[in-house]
C-alpha cells in the first residue's frame, strides 16, 4: 500500500503524462476535489514536492501557473505506475476523457506582461497547441492597467485575432 502523499504525486504525474500538455493548479484541484481524493492544500504540497524533486517543471505567468512532467517524472512514473489502483486510474482516465478539450483550451492561450526597456509595458500573448506555439504576439501598452486588461481579454479574443492574422497573411495580393 502506497502512502497517500506518494499516491497523490503519482496521480499528478499520471495526469500530466496522459494529456501531454501543461495543467494548472486549478485543473488538478478540479479532479482531486471533484473525486474527493484530497483537499487543495495537499495538492499544493504534492506539486511543491514534485517540483523540488525535479519530476515536474513549473511555468508561471501573469495569472496562472502551469506544470509539465519532466523526463525524470516520466521515468519515475514508469517505475511506480503499478502503485496506482485500477479504480483510481479509471477515475483519472474518465476525468480526462470528459474534460480533455476544456483542459487543453484553458492552457492553450497564454498572456503575460512585463515592463519594457522604454518604460512602457510589453504584453506577450500566445496560442499553443500541444507543446508548440502557433501564434506568438507582443504588443506595447502604456500602463500596467492597460497591459493587465489586454491579458485578461486575450482568452476571449485569441481565436478571432488568430483567424484575422491568418486571413490577412494568406490573402492573395491585390495588384
Amino acid at each position: 500500500m502506497t502512502d497517500p502523499m506518494t499516491l497523490y504525486k503519482l496521480m499528478i504525474l499520471y495526469l500530466l503524462r496522459q494529456v501531454k500538455f501543461p495543467l494548472t493548479t486549478a485543473q488538478f484541484c478540479d479532479f482531486f476535489l471533484e473525486k474527493e481524493y484530497t483537499n487543495y492544500f495537499t495538492v499544493q504540497t504534492a506539486l511543491s514536492e514534485l517540483l523540488e524533486a525535479g519530476l515536474i517543471r513549473m511555468e508561471s505567468a501573469y495569472n496562472s501557473t502551469r506544470y509539465q512532467i519532466t523526463a525524470d517524472g516520466e521515468q519515475t512514473l514508469s517505475f511506480f505506475a503499478s502503485s496506482i489502483s485500477t479504480t483510481v486510474a479509471e477515475d483519472m482516465d474518465a476525468f480526462l476523457a470528459e474534460n480533455r478539450i476544456r483542459l487543453r483550451d484553458e492552457v492553450g492561450t497564454h498572456a503575460d506582461y512585463y515592463r519594457g526597456a522604454d518604460q512602457d509595458y510589453v504584453v506577450h500573448c500566445e496560442i499553443r497547441e500541444g507543446k508548440g506555439v502557433i501564434l506568438d504576439l507582443k504588443a506595447s501598452a502604456p500602463t500596467s492597467d492597460i497591459a493587465r486588461q489586454m491579458c485578461d481579454n486575450w482568452k476571449a479574443a485569441s481565436q478571432k485575432v488568430y483567424q484575422t492574422v491568418m486571413q490577412e497573411l494568406l490573402r492573395a495580393r491585390e495588384v
